[in-house]
């Protein structure tokens, strides 16, 4: 009875999230509907193991090692022995370039040819992502843009969007100098990126490539075209991605000369 329990707990909806539904603002902070949110996406119960996981394996992923340094086998020269091995009462030494001769190599030094990249289940991932965008609704960080109305370059009218939504309830949008807020888009337009682009605060990026990382580093998270934003991300939990170009290679037949040639030599 306990295991059982348990297992309902686990698959309970995040606390706190009763009716589902919200606002969907205009570029001028102002109301203009509502939307309703699939618990499968916005009411994901925490796991703060599987997070972890995830995030950092994303990170390790990122990671770019720059450090490196030279072992005994690396550093130039020691290529004699610095005295015979016995006759001299001195230490016995092979090289000159031991890691513990000054000048030597460097014993479990940090190397740049080290791969610290992990893989991450797709399934793992997306959970990750609902986690924490379940967060972001509860604690709302989430604000649905019906459109931000930029057609052509221009960070003024960018800013005067951020001004406007800070006033309708997200006041550190406009206060706030790093990682305020990031812009998610369904639909190419580099007009918008290049408009929030000048803007150090706020980044921009395309909805398929939503991950929890970007999404927990930000403050905020302006989500544009809420409607075609949504399938996106509820789409990436249930296909499974195809690589381009892959085929399965065929296992080569055995050709039926050798076979001859042994049964004539029978």
């Amino acid at each position: 009875m306990k295991s059982e329990t348990k297992n309902q707990k686990k698959n309970l909806p995040a606390a706190g999230f009763q009716d589902m539904e919200s606002p969907i603002y205009s570029m001028a902070g102002k109301k203009v509907g509502s939307i309703k949110l699939p618990e499968s996406v916005f009411s994901v119960a925490r796991n703060d193991s599987l997070m972890h996981q995830v995030v950092t394996s994303m990170q390790d992923n990122a990671r770019r090692p720059v450090a490196h340094t030279k072992m005994r086998g690396d550093v130039r020269g020691g290529g004699k022995k610095p005295w015979q091995q016995k006759g001299t009462g001195r230490a016995r030494h092979g090289s000159i370039r031991s890691p513990i001769w000054r000048g030597g190599g460097v014993t479990h030094g940090p190397r740049n040819d080290k791969i610290y990249a992990r893989a991450i289940p797709r399934k793992m991932r997306a959970k990750a992502l609902f986690m924490a965008l379940s967060r972001k609704v509860k604690d709302g960080e989430i604000a649905f843009v019906e459109s931000f109305g930029i057609t052509e370059p221009n960070t003024a009218s960018a800013k005067k969007t951020l001004n406007a939504l800070s006033g309708a309830g997200f006041a550190k949008l406009a206060s706030k100098k790093r990682n305020a807020a990031l812009i998610a888009i369904s639909e190419p337009n580099d007009a918008l990126k290049k408009s929030f682009r000048n803007i150090g605060s706020v980044s921009c990026t395309d909805v398929r490539n939503l991950n929890p990382v970007d999404v927990l580093r930000a403050t905020y998270l302006l989500i544009e075209n809420p409607e075609a934003a949504i399938k996106i991300v509820e789409h990436r939990a249930s296909t499974k991605p195809v690589k381009a170009g892959y085929a399965t290679p065929a296992r080569p037949k055995k050709s039926s000369a050798k076979a001859g040639t042994k049964s004539e030599q029978k």
